[in-house]
């Protein structure tokens, strides 16, 4: 199963179509750090991370990881080994912080962009997250809540995501 986001404003999974955002601007091939770009091509996705604190765990088939206060996400090219992986958070080391004091953290999906094995630079931190405003990101893909929990029960470990 393969989630298409089709252009900047539409994600597209079977017959369900959903309005979404993505990176302020728009999508590239030539990823770069920091660019506010978000990267095309197909990709694996990795397990959904939640604020139990203050969702319920969703209904998927993904693995559900509670999202931890010293929970982040390297962006740091500083630091190549932590570089787009998740880590306890440690002074000195440029992060993503997951346990965010709004929302758009609630439920993230990291998209397994630049990961296996990851070339500092290359860009980190791509996610699917949430939106209330449909705002351009900083190269994630974002969706209304009510999208994403929809979206969640439909995809599976093995489904891919496809950006043109």
């Amino acid at each position: 199963m393969t989630i298409l986001v089709k252009n900047k404003h539409t994600l597209q999974i079977d017959d369900f179509t959903f309005n979404c955002c993505i990176g302020k601007k728009r999508s590239t091939k030539n990823k770069k750090e920091g660019d506010k770009k978000t990267p095309m091509g197909t990709f694996e996705i990795e397990n959904l991370y939640f604020r139990k604190d203050r969702k319920e765990k969703p209904s998927t088939l993904l693995k559900c990881i509670p999202i931890k206060k010293d929970m982040g996400w390297c962006d740091d090219v500083s630091f190549p080994k932590k570089y787009n992986k998740i880590f306890k958070i440690k002074k000195g080391i440029k992060h993503e912080k997951l346990k965010r004091k709004d929302y758009k953290y609630d439920f993230i999906i990291p998209i397994k962009y630049n990961f296996s094995k990851p070339i500092t630079g290359r860009g980190s931190c791509i996610f699917i997250h949430l939106t209330k405003d449909y705002k351009p990101t900083a190269g994630c893909i974002a969706l209304k809540e009510k999208d994403f929990l929809i979206l969640t029960k439909l995809i599976k470990k093995n489904s891919k995501i496809k950006i043109i």
